[in-house]
């Protein structure tokens, strides 16, 4: 639990509650629990998650999303690891730095579904969820 920054633009106006909650809703995640509330550029997320993975999968959606500086995390469960790709950055990269083997690159693919349609398709500032064992 704590507060995650997230890449931002200056001039991207803060998204409002129903629109974070709709992109939640539009990838299919169960926020069954979880209470979701915007103030500011802040995206608050509380309550209990129907999973660990759940819980990691909506902070990196609602995040990610134009307009949010940072999601307070208050859901009950283990503290999510996260990366923050860098200019060079490819999955396979980052899997040999987090998980210790390139070729488990579809292992951080797969965590980041559905935010993420394509492996090849990351960018600088974006956020990905990393699985721990």
């Amino acid at each position: 639990m704590g507060l995650f920054n997230f890449w931002k633009k200056k001039e991207d106006p803060a998204p409002e509650a129903d629109a974070v909650k709709k992109e939640i809703e539009d990838l299919g995640l169960d926020t069954n629990g979880m209470d979701i509330s915007v103030a500011g550029d802040v995206v608050k997320v509380a309550g209990k998650a129907v999973s660990q993975e759940v819980k990691e999968k909506v902070i990196m959606a609602v995040g990610n999303l134009a307009g949010v500086g940072a999601v307070d995390d208050a859901v009950d469960g283990d503290d999510p690891v996260f990366h923050e790709v860098e200019k060079g950055d490819s999955l396979w990269k980052i899997a040999e730095k987090a998980l210790g083997d390139g070729s488990r690159y579809n292992e951080i693919f797969e965590a980041n579904k559905p935010m993420l349609k394509d492996p090849d398709q990351i960018f600088p500032g974006q956020k990905l969820r990393i699985p721990q064992a």
